[in-house]
């Protein structure tokens, strides 16, 4: 009788980790975790801001070292072997997230979508060499599995939030990983980028690669997942298969972090309600040569709160982008900014106007304290020239109790969730208490508890009288006072005027 072969090691990864803690700087991150993963398993992550999401895939990935002491400990098995290190195993592992979306706005890495894909062939952050014919067959198929060939050749700069997401995610499958993280990959995509990044998922459903995705949302849930795991405050509370009994535990509200009795807030005087604050006529904006917004002709007023919307590539960061001063108007067209006459350095506007934006996040210097962060919103600067006076810091102080974030002040920003450190441009937004408000998806990468209160707080200052400009996929975070919409295709304006009940 002819012996049975034995079967053949997976080129697919399992990951155990044994009662595992995580500490950064002097903070507890994870206590006691214990999880395994395993090939053909794809597992949902849900948890708050700060929970413990993120550097739970980093500790999986690599990136990060659990605690010292026995026996905790983190296993690796890959082709038969099983090992304690991430040498060998590291470079099998796949993670997209927001900080790898962010380093190329950082760097300025500005090459084409079929570059950036192909780095994934090479594992490497940048272009080392020209593809050959047959690399660049490889990549042409991963855009159009996820359904982006028209993307190919547009540099990655000037691609919206959502489709720079994609091209991220076909690099990390050119990768070929032995297992694959995804943070928030969901956060920013409107609903047909979305349904791209499902179909994908769901297209899993009978290969052997691991997958792990974190959210906020249960409707980001794609029908292939297998499994789910729930943390709350650095620890695992359930780890199992995915039924519709623990989706709901995993998404339920519970107490958020921001305490939902904000104080009242004081507002500077925006001036005569009604009075123009921006214009723009006949603008058209470029970005690296390509033409992003065309002929867009509209007045924001005083206490307005316009809501701006359209899919991944309408050009809504591009236009809160203008607004704000980081891209010109073309010379045949005008932008005007109120009390700022020519001559007068665009600073002065900025220091009246409070801005959000996804890039913000990884712009500001890992180690700066969360209060010197808050307290920078009062120079308009990315960081600091010179410390904080006690003046400033005071400001700062007050600016994040009224977030709900005063016990955070001494941490730096390495040591915040990517939902918390959402929270802290809040701060540094309103620190100098501004007339203007530019929100550019401000809500995404923060738990629904978080998002409820960080609306309530806009609409409160909505009333009191404070212009808004939000840019927004979802219809659900739009404040109760919104008064206009912007609605844009392609970089034109498909409506434009008071909101449509």
């Amino acid at each position: 009788m002819q012996a049975k072969r034995p079967p053949r090691p997976s080129r697919y990864l399992e990951v155990s980790l044994t009662k595992v803690d995580l500490t950064r700087g002097d903070t507890a991150v994870l206590h006691e975790v214990t999880w395994r993963i395993r090939p053909g398993e794809r597992w949902v992550l849900a948890g708050g801001n700060g929970a413990g999401k993120t550097q739970l895939l980093k500790l999986v990935s690599g990136d990060v070292w659990p605690a010292p002491g026995t026996p905790r400990q983190r296993r690796y098995r890959w082709r038969g072997q099983t090992q304690g290190e991430t040498l060998g195993v590291k470079d099998e592992i796949a993670y997209l997230g927001p900080e790898r979306q962010d380093r190329y706005e950082r760097y300025d890495w500005n090459f084409s979508a079929t570059e950036v894909v192909g780095t994934g062939l090479h594992r490497s952050d940048i272009p080392l060499e020209p593809l050959t014919p047959s690399q660049r067959q490889r990549v042409a198929a991963l855009l159009k599995r996820l359904r982006i060939s028209h993307l190919a050749e547009r540099r990655f700069l000037t691609l919206s939030y959502g489709e720079r997401r994609l091209v991220l995610l076909a690099r990390a499958l050119a990768w070929r990983p032995a297992l694959l993280l995804l943070d928030e990959v969901a956060n920013g995509l409107d609903a047909a980028h979305r349904q791209r990044l499902l179909a994908f998922l769901c297209s899993t459903a009978r290969s052997q690669l691991p997958w792990v995705l974190t959210t906020h949302r249960a409707d980001d849930i794609p029908a292939s997942a297998t499994h789910l795991a729930i943390i709350r405050k650095g620890r695992l509370t359930y780890r199992g298969r995915l039924t519709p009994v623990a989706v709901r535990r995993a998404f339920a509200p519970e107490a958020s972090a921001v305490d939902a009795r904000t104080p009242e807030r004081r507002v500077r005087d925006p001036g005569p309600p009604g009075e123009p604050l921006l214009s723009l006529q006949k603008a058209d904006v470029y970005v690296d040569g390509i033409q992003i917004l065309a002929g867009l002709n509209l007045t924001i007023r005083r206490g307005e709160c316009w809501v701006v919307h359209g899919g991944n590539g309408a050009g809504k960061s591009t236009f809160l982008r203008t607004l704000y001063g980081d891209y010109p108007v073309a010379s045949r067209g005008r932008i005007s900014r109120a009390a700022i006459e020519p001559g007068v350095p665009l600073s002065e506007f900025r220091t009246w106007v409070g801005y959000v934006a996804p890039q913000l996040q990884t712009d500001h210097p890992q180690y700066l304290t969360v209060v010197e962060t808050a307290g920078s919103g009062l120079h308009a600067s990315i960081g600091l020239n010179e410390p904080l006076t006690a003046g400033e810091r005071r400001r700062a102080l007050a600016a994040l109790a009224e977030f709900g974030l005063a016990d955070y002040a001494t941490r730096s920003l390495k040591q915040l969730s990517y939902g918390q450190l959402r929270r802290v441009l809040f701060a540094r937004a309103w620190v100098g208490r501004p007339k203007l408000l530019l929100l550019d998806e401000p809500f995404s990468g923060v738990d629904t508890p978080t998002r409820k209160v960080l609306l309530a707080d806009i609409e409160r200052l909505q009333e009191r009288g404070l212009t808004l400009v939000i840019a927004s996929h979802h219809r659900s975070e739009w404040p109760r006072g919104t008064s206009h919409e912007l609605e844009l295709a392609g970089g034109r304006v498909r409506y434009c005027g008071p909101v449509r009940r």
